[in-house]
């Protein structure tokens, strides 16, 4: 592979607070030991990494990955353990969307955020989230995961004070449309100041919490 086909951004941290992450799904096996290669000592931050294309890694590459298969995510080099006041939920609407949800617990995880996770607090019987709301409220962030109609972001938005980021999921039959409805349903949510990130985004939904907790200082 040539040397011009791989240019990592390895100032990225110092410019925005973020290491690069890596996309890994598309990607060849031999680009992605290429590009594990590359980054020698930096960690870097890996997404849609499936189990198969881990196994394929050689074995001293895949050795430095902290690999967690259900959110298909992979620290990759010295990643220290979150620290520090809890100040994010993560809430899941069912466990079909656990998968996007513990994505964005895994990138919060490798930036040192610690986050409360709760899962299975969907609107379809409400009592649950009900159950948790006053636990959640107390939280700066919440970030509310959710497929179909997406009720729960906006539940969420109705009822907290914090910042609610809405994470759209591709769960869901027919209509969902692979997440579209659920997308849509969020955008047009009646709760005020919910925003809003692109389908299956947990990695995004993270990376917008880490900002505002930043308060725009990386």
């Amino acid at each position: 592979m040539a040397e011009r086909d791989i240019k990592l951004d390895l100032e990225r941290r110092e410019r925005l607070g973020f290491d690069e992450a890596i996309l890994c799904a598309g990607k060849s096996n031999e680009h992605m030991a290429a590009i594990l290669e590359k980054a020698g000592a930096d960690s870097l931050l890996l997404t849609r990494l499936d189990a198969d294309a881990l196994k394929a890694l050689p074995p001293a590459l895949a050795a430095r990955i902290d690999y967690e298969p259900l959110s298909r995510t992979g620290f990759f080099g010295s990643v220290a353990a979150p620290a520090g006041e809890v100040e994010i939920a993560v809430v899941t609407a069912g466990t079909s969307d656990v998968r996007v949800s513990r994505e964005a617990a895994r990138t919060l995880s490798y930036y040192g955020a610690p986050c409360l996770e709760i899962s299975d607090v969907g609107v379809a019987g409400l009592w649950r989230l009900m159950e948790r709301i006053n636990e959640i409220k107390r939280h700066r962030i919440v970030i509310a995961v959710a497929g179909l109609d997406a009720a729960l972001p906006s539940v969420i938005g109705g009822l907290v004070p914090g910042l609610v980021i809405a994470v759209p999921t591709s769960t869901g039959y027919g209509a969902a449309r692979g997440g579209e409805t659920a997308l849509y349903a969020s955008l047009v949510s009646c709760a005020p100041g919910v925003v809003v990130v692109n389908i299956d985004n947990g990695y995004g939904a993270a990376c917008a919490a880490l900002r505002a907790l930043r308060g725009g200082s990386a």
